[in-house]
């Protein structure tokens, strides 16, 4: 196993403590470690295709979302009434799982028709007549 795997195996915290030694001992050394996990995504979210996502394929947003609600960010952890809490998560949860559903679609939507449009680009090309040679010079 690779030093990058032990690392990984450790987590995100063993990444920022190599971090930090390595601009406290040489920064140019910090700084190209912190080139290279941004770069990887082993650090942050990488933006890739248009939407940020993080290395495992989950759209950031989601993922932050979902922390904010198990932490209980921007609303009080329970109302009193437990049925009532129990019907809003999962009223939020459909909707979240509806999000992925219509994001995805969205997904499909584009791929298709980017296939369309590559598949009508390489039918024009197949058709389009083959280019003639220019005449020789004549000697005069």
């Amino acid at each position: 196993m690779g030093l990058i795997e032990k690392i990984d195996d450790l987590g995100k915290p063993a990444w920022i403590a190599l971090t930090v030694l390595s601009f406290i001992l040489f920064w140019p050394v910090g700084l190209a470690l912190l080139i290279y996990l941004k770069g990887s995504g082993r650090m942050f979210c990488s933006k890739r295709y248009g939407q940020w996502n993080m290395p495992d394929g989950r759209a950031c947003r989601e993922e932050f979302r979902g922390w904010k609600r198990r932490q209980g960010w921007g609303r009080s952890g329970s109302s009193g009434n437990v049925a009532f809490d129990e019907y809003r998560q999962e009223t939020l949860n459909r909707l979240d799982e509806e999000q992925r559903e219509f994001r995805d679609f969205l997904d499909k939507l584009r791929a298709a028709k980017d296939r369309a449009e590559f598949d009508q680009f390489m039918a024009d090309r197949r058709n389009r007549p083959a280019t003639e040679t220019p005449p020789a010079p004549s000697a005069s």
